[in-house]
């Protein structure tokens, strides 16, 4: 199991599909009617007036406007207004799924979702391939349930992180069954209005992040990444930790690889290199050498098609 760092934000985005599809909430709805104490500690985010504007939306967007660590953190914009990374947000988005469901969000997800499409638990079984921590940043309990932490945490195999993305290309069924709403699928991997209008205060980093947030997951829907799809969209850790799905073709990419946190090993991320000029480096030969086999098969035996290009093809 690898630690996938902020890839369990996509990964987790599921069980805001689950509150969605069972009608427990809705994007729009304010997170303090489902969650009263939202934003609160530190106590000065009650005096900003900003905390009874902030939606469940934002929260899964990095919109709220709470800044980046993933603690107990201060309001820095106003919500809606503005683009910033905030482990901070994402993970009270984690407080308010924990207290719609008053279960622990590793439980939901196992009973619903993951053991179905062959994840199997690692607090259960010692060789299980995934497992998913107790909140490292807050230590206040929901209904009697310590929450989960949304933005980081949890530990998977390269095959579990491939199920959750086939999962998602297969638009929420496994072999037949229907575990998530297409439209949940579709709503993770579209860019929303509201959050293209925003300021994005992290351009330098993430550029154009603001054009293509979607729900929990990051899209090529402007066409940024040219040598990929635009309906490429992707959950990303640090580590270069990816699951990547591309429907057009029909097409999921699980990676992973050293532990961030050890300065001893070698990183995919090369000095200088921000997250885009890696994921271009990485999945454009992949992209590439999935859409010159299906050309080529149109019109000729693979073995046929491979011989006539050039060995490096």
């Amino acid at each position: 199991r690898y630690d996938l760092k902020s890839a369990t934000k996509s990964i987790g985005s599921i069980a805001l599909g689950l509150a969605l599809d069972d009608g427990r909430l809705r994007l729009t709805d304010l997170a303090q009617t489902h969650l009263p104490s939202l934003g609160v500690p530190p106590k000065r985010n009650s005096t900003t007036g900003w905390l009874d504007e902030i939606t469940v939306l934002q929260l899964a967007t990095h919109t709220a406007g709470f800044a980046k660590p993933g603690g107990y953190v201060a309001l820095e914009f106003q919500p809606g207004t503005t683009w910033h990374y905030s482990d901070g947000g994402v993970n009270w988005l984690a407080d308010v799924l924990t207290q719609v469901y008053a279960e622990d969000l590793n439980t939901l997800l196992f009973s619903r979702v993951w053991s179905t499409i062959g994840i199997t638990d690692a607090s259960v079984i010692p060789t299980g391939s995934l497992s998913w921590r107790k909140n490292s940043q807050r230590d206040q309990k929901l209904n009697g349930v310590e929450p989960r932490e949304l933005a980081s945490g949890i530990k998977a195999s390269v095959d579990a992180m491939a199920r959750i993305g086939y999962l998602f290309l297969r638009r929420g069924a496994w072999n037949g069954q229907r575990l998530l709403s297409e439209s949940f699928v579709d709503t993770v991997r579209t860019p929303r209005a509201e959050v293209a209008s925003t300021v994005n205060a992290d351009a330098t980093e993430f550029p154009s992040a603001n054009q293509n947030t979607g729900v929990l997951w990051r899209t090529n829907t402007s066409g940024e990444l040219a040598d990929l799809p635009r309906d490429a969209y992707w959950g990303h850790g640090l580590g270069d930790n990816l699951i990547v799905v591309i429907p057009s073709l029909d097409l999921v990419i699980a990676r992973t690889g050293n532990d961030p946190d050890d300065s001893t090993l070698p990183q995919l991320r090369a000095e200088g290199n921000g997250p885009d000029a890696v994921l271009v480096a990485l999945l454009s030969p992949i992209v590439q050498s999935v859409t010159l086999t299906t050309s080529c098969s149109s019109v000729l035996s693979v073995k046929a098609c491979r011989s006539a290009k050039s060995p490096a093809t």
